[in-house]
């Protein structure tokens, strides 16, 4: 029997027309890319849901130190640990927090007077801040947080168990006025001229 015989045979026979594990290779197919779909999503809306809680503590800690006329130490450290908190139930140790008092001056130019950081490089002392053009009122005292949280994604592990998924810097900046007088006085704080 020849070649092209055979193949005619094999076309006509039941062998060719059975249907029975096409289903089975189509869900073979399927599940995989449906796999990547379905965790894909979740770290997509979990990177957001963090992208939101870090907006959230910015907001926090700068709300924190604007209800005082007069912090210490003790109140700047507890505001971060609060901005912690919000961050539950995810890892609160990539935050990187500061916040700083700023004086709007006659000419519209925004300066630090004193700033404090959880665990990165605080502002220094007089150095310009770029203030959206609505809170540019001469004369006046902002308190400004800056949050900053590096947001690894859960999958991205290799078959050695090493971790090489991409960091996401997410960041964020508030600005609050000070509720209980002119300005947030801190004594503690390095003064600058």
């Amino acid at each position: 029997m020849t070649t092209p015989d055979l193949l005619k045979r094999l076309r006509t026979t039941s062998f060719a027309r059975d249907a029975r594990g096409v289903a089975a290779i189509e869900f073979a197919l399927i599940v995989p890319v449906m796999l990547m779909i379905f965790f894909g999503a979740i770290q997509v809306s979990t990177g957001f849901a963090v992208d939101r809680k870090v907006t959230m503590v910015t907001r926090t800690v700068s709300d924190l130190i604007s209800q005082a006329s007069q912090i210490s130490d003790i109140d700047v450290a507890n505001a971060f640990v609060m901005g912690g908190v919000v961050m539950t139930p995810y890892p609160s140790a990539p935050i990187q927090a500061i916040v700083s008092q700023i004086y709007v001056d006659a000419n519209k130019i925004a300066k630090v007077k004193w700033s404090k950081s959880s665990n990165a490089t605080a502002r220094g002392c007089n150095d310009v801040i770029t203030l959206p053009v609505g809170l540019q009122v001469p004369g006046t005292y902002l308190i400004m947080s800056e949050v900053t949280y590096n947001f690894r994604p859960v999958v991205g592990y290799d078959s050695a168990l090493n971790y090489i998924s991409p960091v996401f810097a997410l960041h964020d900046r508030t600005f609050t006025r000070p509720r209980q007088s002119v300005s947030v006085q801190y004594p503690s704080a390095p003064a600058c001229t």
